[in-house]
């Protein structure tokens, strides 16, 4: 059995949970609690499973296991699967990336934008904002004109055309969706949404107030500086 291993730290666990707690019959629910005081402290958690990392070193291995490492490097897996389904969902459609769909999907929200604030929205960088925005015209999926009051700002709203492509692809983001959920339940993922959620409005406030731009105001804000 390839579990024996964690069976028996569970059965250790209980033993500890017993011993802390003479006497008292505990449940599932007594257990959990306990189980999430001591996984912090498991030296060893997930090294066992990770199929990526040789033995040549071990410090290399622990570091990249420490718990905010994993997650970040767990987030970073988690985006390039999402980004392979979403390639596959748009194939035979005038969208050529993952970034086309949301920035297509914002315009239908508004009656326009400026270019600027697409790219914002889309949290992108100038130059790849740029050119998903001309892609999405150069399609006919989105049209510009001048804006009234600055000619050196221009207007975009989605087209018909765009706004047509855009449902036929929402059936097969639906089925993405749904693959990068994974066997989660509806339980796990209502917990999963309140967590990235909250997640999201950390660093959008860090995005919009461009809090972080350079490596020290990184190091200032993870040391509590200015959280």
């Amino acid at each position: 059995m390839k579990s024996y291993r964690l069976i028996q730290q569970l059965i250790d666990l209980v033993e500890q949970l017993e011993e802390e707690t003479p006497g008292r019959e505990h449940s599932v629910h007594d257990f959990a609690g306990f189980l999430l005081t001591k996984v912090g402290d498991a030296a060893d958690s997930g090294l066992n499973s990770e199929v990526r990392f040789g033995k040549n070193d071990p410090i290399a291995v622990e570091r990249a296991f420490q718990l905010d490492n994993n997650i970040g490097r767990l987030f970073v897996f988690m985006s390039r699967y999402a980004k392979s389904y979403i390639k596959k969902a748009l194939e035979g459609t005038a969208l050529q990336t993952g970034e086309d769909f949301p920035a297509l999907a914002i315009l239908n929200t508004h009656p326009y934008l400026s270019k600027k604030e697409l790219i914002s929205h889309n949290l992108q960088e100038k130059t790849s904002g740029t050119e998903v925005i001309r892609r999405l015209i150069a399609a006919g999926l989105v049209k510009q004109w001048d804006d009234s009051e600055d000619k050196r700002s221009k207007h975009i709203a989605i087209t018909d055309k765009g706004k047509e492509l855009l449902y036929q692809v929402f059936v097969d983001m639906n089925h993405v969706g749904k693959m990068i959920t994974g066997k989660l339940t509806n339980a796990e993922k209502l917990t999963l949404q309140h967590l990235l959620q909250k997640l999201e409005d950390f660093h959008l406030d860090h995005y919009i107030n461009k809090k972080i731009t350079n490596k020290e105001d990184l190091k200032n804000i993870v040391e509590g500086k200015s959280l």
